[in-house]
């Protein structure tokens, strides 16, 4: 619902593209699309996908019409080693996505291309793979991940689902032992998040809304701080803790 509604978070967005200078393109890796293998956008106009169901018609009405950029996608087929990247016509902007750039770019001005997660993979896989995406950065490119710390879809609580500040105990401790690793540079707890206990567990019950992070944080390197915004839980289960790494000032 963030895609449509006004709230602190949206702010947040906005916020964050006022103090970042504008990119050439983005690169994003959501949470919502998974493959095995991986893939990068390679169309001129990526379609608008509603990939979720049950929300309000307004929802899918909602068009992100941000050019791709075929380019940038052979770029970055040709930068990363690791893997054999496949180019993709198909796919498009999922919501998690559009649902957060079109509130940093509205005027869908931006190329914008995905790059799949790799459901067969490690987290330390996906770490390292990041890292190779290290060239893009340096001329231009907003790397974007997509998802949620903590994401346990199944113990949602409804009731409070309008609710900004609602979290479990599972979560507000998971969430705070994440800031914390995330704050001191500790990626290899954050890699190896199945060792970190029942909170962790409920928190991560699947890995895709998680691995985005370890993209982020892979590409932070040692000239730049990390800072954190839209840092509530939600509906007891989520939380919409954000991360920013820029250049230190």
């Amino acid at each position: 619902m963030n895609a449509i509604e006004e709230n602190e978070f949206v702010a947040g967005f906005r916020k964050i593209a006022e103090e970042i200078p504008k990119p050439k393109a983005i690169l994003c890796i959501s949470a919502h699309w998974e493959t095995k293998g991986t893939y990068v956008t390679a169309m001129e106009m990526p379609r608008t996908i509603y990939d979720f169901g049950g929300f309000p018609e307004e929802l899918f009405t909602v068009q992100y019409p941000s050019p791709g950029s075929p380019s940038l996608a052979k770029e970055t087929k040709g930068i990363i080693t690791k893997t054999v990247v496949e180019l993709d016509d198909k796919w498009g902007l999922d919501h998690g996505a559009w649902g957060v750039i079109k509130h940093l770019y509205p005027k869908a001005d931006v190329p914008v291309i995905q790059m799949s997660l790799d459901y067969s993979q490690t987290p330390q896989y996906h770490y390292e793979l990041a890292k190779e995406l290290t060239p893009l950065r340096q001329k231009g490119v907003l790397i974007i991940g997509s998802g949620n710390m903590v994401h346990n879809l199944g113990m949602i609580e409804w009731s409070n689902l309008n609710d900004n500040n609602f979290g479990f105990d599972w979560a507000l401790e998971a969430r705070e032992q994440m800031k914390h690793y995330i704050l001191t540079d500790d990626h290899k707890s954050l890699i190896n998040y199945k060792d970190n206990g029942k909170v962790f567990q409920l928190s991560i019950p699947t890995p895709e809304h998680y691995l985005p992070l370890l993209y982020a944080l892979a590409l932070k390197d040692k000239n730049e701080q990390v800072s954190l915004f839209n840092d509530k839980a939600v509906a007891g289960s989520h939380t919409m803790t954000s991360v920013k790494i820029d250049k230190r000032v």
